[in-house]
């Protein structure tokens, strides 16, 4: 994520393009590869005038994650597919990826039973929910065998700054203890435990999602008993593998190219290059280090560097398109590349809208929780932002739109005035557009 233009941010881009350069050149068409023929889009002069809402939009270092979508929560998760294995690899000894995959898989199965229990205090008008239970699967190298701890964390909202004091809590499990890590929504919230000084290993959470509505009405019974409890592991250092993340960045690039490959296909013109396709605005390392930007918290990255982003291509590694499915910031934005869609005529709608070519998903809910269709219209958008961006600016980036994508992901979160303070910040640094 790009929230402003700091110097910082400049290098966050460049530092995550870097690492996903090494494997881009084999994704990327031929250059010599004839392309499809063009097909005018006629945009009527209110079309024109519209901009996306840039205030909302990104996963900003938020005060309290947003509540996740009761929709999204009960729709149907993508199928978590390994990558396909070589008959030369089966009689190579099993690996830690391989031993890592089995336990997140034996915890969701324990999970997926295991019914949360909903505490209410008081009585009549001042009844209410006494906080929101979340299981943890938990595993014991010492005994062999799985625990479930219980915890229970205050009802929403919860005001929690990343890097801040750990959140208040109540462990409900006897003979271990527990420590909040990070986070308090359905993407986020992790906690540390151990048992007689063994720390024990976290590889499944259920997590109760609310619905928004009753939640804000206070109805507490109704939010309990229309909650829908998801199975979902976010970021721990007992699942991260260096495998895991070579295969994140690969799944994201070959995601990335789909999606390019698709918009081809499709012969969808683009706004910004009339002539063009709108395949050709955007390399797929953009888009893939994009999806990295967008999940990685910028107090992570200045403290940890390389280390955040892997921690995000860790992920997609290990989740592939489920991966920051249930991402929600204090803004509302969703999913893998965090639009959002206020009151149905936000920054995902006008995409829809303004890129007809491309054929995205209209439901909003639907369409950002799935990381193809989302990079889809991340292109749509890089496109449409990139059409009101200084001549100068454009044309530098036609020439090098590896490099200078940093350009249309710095408008991604601000518009084209994220874009303009960018370039008074390299002219500063004496850093020309070539």
């Amino acid at each position: 994520m790009i929230p402003d233009t700091r110097p910082a941010a400049a290098t966050a881009l460049l530092i995550a393009l870097s690492m996903l350069f090494a494997a881009c050149n084999t994704l990327q068409g031929a250059p010599g590869e004839g392309e499809a023929s063009f097909e005018s889009m006629e945009v009527s002069e209110s079309q024109e005038q519209e901009s996306p809402d840039y205030e909302e939009a990104g996963l900003k270092a938020p005060v309290a994650e947003g509540e996740v979508p009761l929709s999204v929560a009960e729709s149907e998760p993508p199928q978590i597919a390994a990558p396909a294995v070589e008959l030369a690899a089966i009689v190579v000894s099993v690996t830690r990826e391989d031993q890592i995959r089995d336990l997140v898989s034996q915890a969701r199965e324990l999970l997926e039973n295991y019914e949360l229990q909903y505490v209410f205090t008081g009585k009549g008008r001042n009844e209410t929910l006494r906080g929101r239970p979340v299981a943890f699967a938990l595993w014991s190298e010492a005994d062999q065998d799985w625990i479930v701890a219980r915890i229970e964390i205050p009802k929403p909202p919860i005001r929690w700054k990343p890097g801040g004091k750990p959140i208040k809590f109540t462990l409900l499990t006897p003979g271990i203890q527990a420590q909040h890590i990070k986070g308090t929504g359905a993407e986020r919230l992790m906690f540390a435990f151990s048992k007689d000084g063994e720390p024990l290993k976290v590889y499944g959470r259920k997590f109760p999602v609310f619905d928004s509505a009753l939640l804000k009405k206070k109805r507490w019974r109704a939010v309990a008993e229309t909650a829908k409890p998801i199975v979902y592991l976010p970021f721990t250092e007992d699942t991260f593998d260096p495998d895991f993340v070579s295969g994140g960045r690969d799944f994201l690039l070959a995601t990335a190219q789909q999606a390019i490959d698709e918009l081809r296909l499709a012969k969808a013109p683009s706004v910004a290059f009339p002539g063009e396709l709108l395949a050709d605005v955007v390399p797929p390392s953009v888009i893939a280090t994009l999806a990295v930007i967008e999940q990685t918290d910028d107090t992570d990255f200045i403290e940890n560097q390389e280390e955040a982003f892997n921690e995000v291509l860790n992920q997609y590694g290990l989740k592939r398109g489920e991966a920051y499915r249930y991402s929600v910031s204090s803004a509302h934005a969703i999913g893998p590349m965090q639009f959002t869609n206020r009151r149905g005529n936000g920054t995902y709608a006008l995409v829809v809208r303004r890129c007809p070519a491309a054929k995205l998903e209209r439901n909003f809910e639907r369409g950002a929780t799935d990381l193809l269709n989302a990079m889809k219209a991340a292109i749509c958008l890089f496109d449409i932002e990139l059409k009101q961006m200084r001549a100068e600016i454009r044309d530098a980036y036609r020439d090098n739109r590896e490099v200078l994508g940093i350009f249309p992901v710095a408008a991604y979160n601000g518009g084209p005035r994220n874009v303009t303070k960018l370039a008074g910040v390299m002219k500063r640094m004496k850093v020309g557009l070539t």
